[in-house]
């Protein structure tokens, strides 16, 4: 079985200073033996701890829409922030990759997709996170439960580490698989664990995005 955390980041995200060598050190004194590294407006620290790591990395990106933030999943190329939903998802698709929903129906996340355009994105959406750890409230995990659930949706959790000692506060208990489609069927027979982050993390996202203006 895989002990997976879908949703990380590193010192290639803006607003994050963690090196691979430490989400690779961390990863393995917490057991997550999978990860997603879905870094903002970028797959390069994807791409670089995939050729580096011991255990199975999935290229991701978090983009960012006029109307929030949307994820690719197995990702072979860049999509670049700032484009419609419409042309991101239709990029997305275009390589062959998955739509993923970071964070939905987080009303104090800035950068989290509009919920009304979620509902209209139902049938064209992949994976969609059910547990997110920097998430304040247990309200919103339970909408995104139920709107997987109405739709058939397979539900992803994630820690959204933005430093190395966040890694593993959220995972996927899952089976191994082979490649995207076979992600998905494992993902679907997946267990949900973990625990909210303390808020204050946050704080170091912004350090870290302050110190990266300078």
């Amino acid at each position: 079985m895989l002990k997976a955390d879908l949703h990380i980041h590193t010192k290639y995200s803006a607003d994050c200073n963690t090196s691979l060598e430490q989400i690779i050190s961390r990863c393995q004194q917490t057991g997550i033996n999978c990860v997603a590294i879905a870094d903002h407006g970028t797959i390069e620290g994807a791409l670089k701890m995939q050729s580096i790591a011991p255990f199975h990395v999935i290229v991701a990106e978090e983009i960012l829409t006029p109307r929030g933030e949307i994820m690719g999943m197995f990702l072979k190329e860049g999509i670049p922030s700032g484009l419609s939903v419409e042309e991101t998802i239709s990029r997305i698709k275009a390589q062959d990759a998955l739509v993923a929903i970071p964070h939905p129906f987080d009303m104090f996340r800035l950068s989290a997709l509009d919920s009304e355009i979620i509902e209209q994105l139902a049938e064209q959406i992949d994976v969609i996170e059910v547990f997110n750890s920097r998430s304040f409230f247990h309200r919103s995990s339970v909408k995104t439960q139920i709107f997987a659930q109405k739709y058939g949706i397979p539900g992803s959790a994630g820690s959204d580490a933005h430093t190395a000692y966040e890694i593993g506060n959220t995972y996927v208990e899952m089976p191994e698989f082979n490649g995207k489609d076979d992600f998905l069927n494992a993902l679907a027979k997946g267990r949900v664990f973990g625990h909210r982050a303390n808020p204050l993390v946050h704080l170091n996202s912004v350090w870290a995005r302050l110190k990266s203006l300078k």
